[in-house]
């Protein structure tokens, strides 16, 4: 499918060059939605791969059937308004946007919640009125405030991984939130049948896990 999109911004240009994806990563990215047309996730993985190469026409279309499988990827619309923005379609970003928070609000995703408000407040649009849960959260011993959540929660007895990645999970998420991505990532490994034992199968693992997780950012 040829991208339609219109020239980024030289600014939108710049903030993004560093951040293309390869043909062979989006080659493998389009062949798994292919192959496994059910899964929000693949589609999520392949339209925010696109955002990063600049096809904001193909990323657009790709969130947009990624919430039609499941409306409560919140992340999905901070992306989708990314593209719809860079396409000059202010109008679908806002709604975007809009929606967006209330599915955040809904599922208590703070940062993402924060993040579609500071959107909206820069787009010069209203922002609904949501009780804001508050910041200032006290954590207790053996207690962690989880990034995917915004919420405070049981701290992981240790590392998930022997390595960065798994530091930044037990440092940064919660024992709640680590059991949910559990039962979703034996979800991912048998959908896209993954065999882990090969780097590019894991990296597309890999790749699910920090997108569920809200830890991008900190890697």
């Amino acid at each position: 499918m040829t991208s339609t999109n219109s020239p980024a911004t030289p600014s939108a240009a710049s903030s993004t060059a560093t951040l293309s994806v390869s043909p062979e990563r989006l080659a493998q990215l389009r062949q798994a939605t292919e192959r496994f047309p059910t899964d929000p996730l693949g589609f999520f993985s392949l339209g925010r791969a696109l955002l990063e190469s600049n096809e904001h026409h193909d990323a657009i279309g790709n969130l947009q059937r990624a919430l039609a499988l499941d409306s409560k990827l919140s992340k999905a619309y901070v992306l989708l308004a990314k593209s719809q923005l860079a396409m000059g379609r202010s109008e679908e970003a806002t709604k975007s946007l809009t929606d967006g928070l209330l599915v955040a609000h809904q599922r208590g995703d703070l940062m993402v919640k924060n993040e579609i408000i500071d959107q909206l407040k820069l787009l010069g649009a209203p922002v609904p009125d949501f009780d804001v849960p508050r910041e200032n959260q006290d954590i207790g011993e053996g207690q962690v405030l989880d990034k995917r959540t915004g919420k405070v929660g049981s701290k992981l007895k240790k590392p998930p991984f022997r390595n960065a990645m798994g530091q930044v999970i037990f440092d940064n998420i919660s024992a709640e939130s680590w059991k949910e991505w559990v039962a979703m990532g034996t979800k991912v490994i048998n959908e896209l049948r993954l065999p882990l034992h090969d780097p590019k199968a894991q990296k597309v693992y890999d790749d699910h896990m920090v997108d569920f997780l809200n830890i991008k950012d900190l890697l």
